[in-house]
């Protein structure tokens, strides 16, 4: 991920200094045809690409049911909802630099292409060193703390910006805000991709980066909406700060890395049974009963409830959690799946991590029997359409 973002902060150092300068000797019309031949360079490689698909035993999801499950995912996945938030937040706020950037260069700099070009410049080559000290900074502190330090430091460039009627002093402010910009996203998508399994790492990624540039689309229409209302200054001024509150959530919402993780998928086998069930057989009603000691309740149900969000997101419905009344030691888990497929899904989602919790649940049962597990189905009462129900004969009481 810190490759991908200097490699992209390469090319936008290089990239507006150069279109800055076609544009002013040759005119948009050929800066805009030069861009477009460089298109064809990515497509050409997208093309060559041979794409390996990960081969599954399992029928191919349909859409909604696979944005269902992803959304749910990430609603359940806390470390994954605090890398949004704090992403979401920070695009909105900082994408005034750049939003606000040609009103900068126009009205109070007096520049043209050329001085924009010059200052994008700055704000890529400020990015280009963040990214290739990026590896050292999370060395000798958390990712935390860098994500904060990153939203002062692009508070400081929207102040420097605001005060600032000198190009050198807005590139130096700019190459501040782009150092800030490569910490903060490769920090939260890093978070976002460690804490994510392989079967919905797509899926987060995608609601990820919808909402971040959904912030980053609003925060633009919001501070150009301050700057033409109120003033350029006011608007610089204003997104600095909403970059300082940005920063203070970080002591609300902590970002971390889950890099102890294993995200590796488990070996799962499918239970022999004794009925012929179809792939869209169901509902599947899953119990397992534990047998634990009294002296073990507390950490068996702080097991739980890590069990209950694992089992959760990666597909079950209506779990619940009893404790039997006449043996006070016989506790059942119980969760429903829509299908006999859902189930087999459920399990095949379940990583390594995931399973260290059942192991950890095994460990609390009395003996070394392992904990109970039995698969049922249901089935409903209600009688068949167009079949004849016989009437229960009425008895009147003497």
């Amino acid at each position: 991920m810190t490759l991908m973002s200097v490699g992209y902060n390469v090319v936008r150092s290089i990239g507006p200094a150069l279109g800055g300068v076609i544009l002013a000797l040759l005119g948009p019309l050929t800066a805009f045809a030069f861009a477009a031949l460089t298109d064809l360079v990515p497509l050409s490689a997208v093309l060559r690409s041979k794409w390996q698909v990960r081969s599954s035993p399992l029928p191919r999801e349909r859409m909604t049911t696979a944005i269902h499950d992803g959304m749910r995912f990430t609603a359940i996945s806390s470390e994954i909802r605090v890398a949004i938030v704090r992403a979401t937040l920070f695009g909105l706020s900082s994408i005034s630099i750049l939003a606000l950037l040609p009103l900068l260069v126009r009205d109070q700099l007096a520049g043209g292409p050329i001085v924009y070009g010059v200052l994008l410049a700055g704000f890529g080559t400020g990015a280009f060193i963040a990214g290739i000290g990026n590896s050292y900074l999370r060395r000798i502190t958390s990712q935390n703390r860098l994500i904060t330090l990153a939203s002062v430091a692009c508070a400081t460039c929207c102040l420097l910006l605001a005060l600032t009627s000198s190009v050198a002093v807005a590139a130096i402010a700019l190459a501040i805000a782009g150092a800030g910009w490569v910490v903060t996203w490769t920090g939260t998508d890093v978070c976002v991709q460690l804490a994510s399994p392989r079967w919905v790492v797509g899926r987060t990624l995608s609601i990820y980066y919808a909402l971040t540039y959904g912030g980053m689309a609003a925060g633009s229409w919001i501070w150009g909406a301050v700057a033409q209302y109120y003033s350029l200054t006011w608007a610089l001024e204003g997104a600095a700060a909403a970059l300082l509150l940005v920063a203070a959530v970080g002591k609300l919402l902590p970002v971390r890395l889950w890099e102890e993780s294993d995200q590796g998928a488990f070996d799962f086998r499918p239970p022999e049974l004794a009925l012929d069930l179809k792939p869209r057989s169901g509902p599947i009603v899953i119990k397992v009963e534990y047998s634990i000691p009294e002296e073990n309740i507390e950490e068996f149900l702080s097991c739980m409830r890590e069990r209950r969000r694992v089992q959760s997101r990666a597909g079950a419905r209506d779990w619940t959690l009893q404790r039997d009344l006449q043996n006070s030691t016989l506790w059942t888990e119980t969760f429903r799946t829509p299908t006999w497929t859902d189930y087999l899904r459920l399990n095949h989602r379940l990583t390594v991590t995931d399973r260290e919790v059942g192991e950890r649940l095994a460990a609390l049962q009395v003996g070394d029997s392992p904990p109970r597990l039995s698969l049922s189905i249901e089935r409903s009462t209600s009688p068949a359409p167009g079949s004849q129900v016989q009437p229960v004969p009425f008895v009147s009481r003497p």
